[in-house]
């Protein structure tokens, strides 16, 4: 039989190979101290109207009910930070969202990524998962020794910062196990909490969802932004990248290298009167592979009013 520590060894060779920059590998085991500060978060209302996350509680956290049987996680991250910023006068969207959606370009690293184990390994039953899937990723990605969670609640690393989008995948093989991250670097800087201008970020790393930027301009559909919001947006249109950007431990972040996340042109450039102008079939042809899809024609008009005082 193979040692552990050569397949381990192949699958952080095939993370390199793929692009990622960074690939941990935890014991999957069931996140009984995550279960109950979720639990406990969702009781309080934090959530907002992202009723989705009450769903699927087991499978958040206990890996072995996504995937029968499984022995490992390996948790891998892919840097998004940009090489280039908006024009001043364009309304302002989280750098994530600058170039193609992330959920197609890792989606499809990490269906390669499990046929080259099955191709390389033998039979694995395995699932990738990355972002919309009930999976506790950043819990994963310290548990994998690649960082701790920060006061904003993003996975931050000591070598890159925190601007990585992170995947998983859950596998039924043994693996050798990396130390998990046990330090926090916040120490007693508090610059994110500081910084939020709608106190979305609490003491403790407790983050209220339900009062982030970003939930208003994305995940709050179909409603109005409550108007106690007024003048506080600070010209996010779409998403929010306050607390990060004010974090001491981005001055590390470098650009990437994924072609996929190259900035739409449009993103960089358009002006408020330019989206106010822009037709709902031009926003579907050029924003078609983009993540901005998401919060959709009608929700970010809704957004540039509201930025704007109408």
């Amino acid at each position: 039989m193979i040692p552990d520590n050569i397949h381990s060894l192949f699958v952080k060779s095939k993370a390199r190979q793929l692009g990622f920059d960074f690939c941990g590998i935890a014991k999957a085991v069931k996140l009984n101290d995550d279960a109950r500060r979720l639990e406990s978060w969702l009781t309080k209302g934090m959530h907002g109207s992202m009723h989705y996350m009450e769903k699927y509680f087991d499978q958040r956290v206990d890996p072995a009910v996504l995937v029968p049987g499984a022995k490992s996680v390996i948790t891998l991250m892919l840097n998004y930070f940009p090489s280039v910023t908006q024009n001043p006068a364009a309304p302002k969207i989280a750098k994530y969202a600058y170039g193609k959606d992330y959920h197609e370009v890792i989606k499809e690293k990490l269906n390669q990524f499990l046929f080259e184990l099955r191709e390389n390994i033998g039979e694995i039953n395995g699932r990738g998962f990355v972002d919309s899937a009930p999976v506790l990723e950043r819990s994963w990605a310290r548990r994998s020794g690649l960082g701790w969670i920060g006061k904003n609640g993003n996975l931050i690393s000591r070598q890159s910062g925190s601007f990585f989008f992170i995947a998983t995948l859950i596998v039924d093989i043994a693996l050798q196990y990396d130390d998990v991250f046990a330090k926090d670097y916040c120490g007693t800087c508090r610059k994110c909490i500081d910084a939020c201008p709608t106190d979305a970020i609490l003491e403790n790393k407790i983050v209220d969802g339900g009062k982030c930027i970003s939930y208003f301009t994305i995940e709050l559909k179909d409603q109005l932004i409550p108007s106690g919001m007024q003048g506080k947006f600070q010209d996010w249109m779409f998403g929010c990248d306050i607390c990060q950007d004010v974090c001491p431990w981005n001055r590390f972040s470098k650009p990437h290298h994924e072609p996929a996340f190259t900035p739409i042109p449009e993103i960089l450039d358009l002006s408020t009167s330019d989206w106010e102008e822009m037709t709902e079939e031009a926003f579907r042809k050029i924003f078609r592979h983009s993540p901005l899809k998401r919060a959709k024609f009608a929700g970010l008009q809704r957004n540039l009013k509201f930025i704007k005082g109408k």
